[in-house]
């Protein structure tokens, strides 16, 4: 007898992705009534991306690749349609050892509710993803309600087209509260790896507990605190500034010689922004290099303090795990899971309340 495959053994395991059938109208996440939130004003190379291509080029080779994943990039909308569909086209799809495929290719979908966002569902990829899919959900009620959806972690979006059935109304969806995004910069940690969908990476955490527009600067790998990446920053309208760059400066050198040069341009452009440094949230005491970077953020805020900011603050990554469990929040001894991702919103996000709330 042939081995069955697990998705015949257990029908709640087998991918979803498949064409949509019909009674479906599919519309461009680029016209309106869609809201875009995350991602630059234009496209570049006919695909979305974080920051403009000439200013990622002026920073490094990684991050102008890099700006394409859509990471943070998110469409509201509002809808009384029973059933809603995506039609994505993808490029350079990511396929990781560590990853779930619905964290880097993956759409994940939240409803707003009397108490927030709350998640509704997660368009999964097949497994063999080349280069998009379609896939649809369904839901009982009736009424019009509001929804973000959550763009791919690691991967590139040409496209996006939601769809809804024939008859349904589409609306713009609600605006955040704060009129200003935050600005997230870092590691792979920033940009999500390794949440298992796109809604479970810390910025989007806190972003849906704050009602908090934001912008993903994180590049994996590619974070290391470039004047030029300060700069582009620095001419960014924002709400509060989080900075987490620790995991990609190649040495403990090389952040005390970054860190403080990087946050003087910002500060310098945005003297009353709220900024909010935090060291590594994977973090051993018996490391002298470990220990040694930690050192490095927590003087680069010292300084700051001593020389009268007053708006700025400090997250110690050493405590973001170090509770029950803190061994269970990776994936590989470094890029947190979805608990580790939701232990740094709750640390960050104490931070950020100072400011906000």
């Amino acid at each position: 007898m042939a081995e069955k495959r697990i998705g015949e053994l257990d029908r709640n395991l087998a991918s979803e992705a498949s064409e949509v059938s019909g009674g479906i109208r599919f519309c461009d996440v680029e016209k309106p009534p869609f809201r875009l939130y995350g991602l630059a004003a234009e496209k570049e190379d006919g695909r979305f991306c974080r920051m403009p291509g000439k200013r990622a080029a002026a920073v490094s080779e990684g991050v102008a690749s890099l700006a394409f994943h859509t990471s943070g990039g998110r469409v509201r909308f509002s809808t009384d349609a029973v059933r809603i569909a995506i039609r994505a086209k993808l490029k350079d799809s990511c396929i990781f050892p560590h990853m779930p495929l619905t964290g880097t290719c993956g759409f994940s979908l939240y409803r707003q509710t009397g108490a927030g966002q709350r998640f509704v569902h997660t368009f999964v990829p097949p497994a063999d993803i080349k280069d998009g899919y379609e896939a649809w959900t369904q839901f009982a009620g009736s009424g019009m309600r509001d929804y973000t959806l959550y763009f791919p972690l690691y991967s590139g979006v040409e496209k996006l087209e939601i769809g809804v059935e024939e008859r349904a109304a589409i609306g713009p969806g609600r605006a955040y509260s704060h009129g200003k995004p935050a600005v997230f910069y870092g590691s792979s940690i920033t940009q999500g790896g390794c949440a298992s969908v796109p809604g479970n990476s810390y910025p989007a955490f806190l972003s849906r507990r704050y009602d908090l527009d934001f912008l993903n600067l994180g590049f994996s790998g590619n974070a290391k605190g470039e004047l030029a990446m300060a700069e582009y920053i620095a001419g960014l309208e924002m709400s509060v500034f989080i900075c987490d760059y620790d995991h990609n400066a190649p040495t403990a050198e090389h952040l005390e010689r970054t860190l403080r040069p990087f946050l003087s341009v910002v500060r310098k452009a945005q003297p009353d922004l709220p900024i909010i440094l935090v060291s590594r949230p994977v973090f051993d005491p018996a490391s002298p290099e470990c220990v040694r970077r930690r050192n490095a953020v927590f003087d680069a805020y010292r300084q700051a303090v001593e020389a009268g900011d007053e708006r700025i603050r400090f997250v110690d990554g050493a405590g973001l795990f170090a509770v029950q469990d803190g061994d269970a929040c990776t994936v590989d001894g470094t890029h947190p899971n979805d608990l580790g991702m939701y232990r740094m919103a709750n640390g960050i996000g104490a931070a950020i309340e100072e400011f906000l709330c």
